[in-house]
């Protein structure tokens, strides 16, 4: 029997610091809670991650990392991505 897990993965908004914007470095984000940041006025197309936590920073795994691409590519909002409306 498979079971689904009920844990509810926390959401990140994607804080650069600056240049270089790098989507696959946990370092860039900041933890915001059960639902993904809005993003207004930033000119950033991706706003936010849904992913595990480690210690305040999203675990980013390679399928996330491809979810992340695809997101972009598609100019589409996905499960674990949010991007700026």
């Amino acid at each position: 029997m498979m079971y689904k897990s009920t844990t509810i993965m926390p959401w990140y908004q994607f804080t650069p610091p600056g240049l270089p914007r790098n989507p696959s470095d946990p370092n860039q984000y900041t933890l915001v809670g059960n639902a993904p940041a809005l993003c207004p006025g930033i000119n950033l197309r991706l706003c936010s991650i849904q992913a595990n936590d480690n210690m305040g920073h999203p675990i980013i795994t390679a399928v996330l990392i491809a979810e992340i691409a695809m997101a972009l590519e598609n100019n589409t909002t996905s499960t674990n991505v949010f991007l700026k409306p």
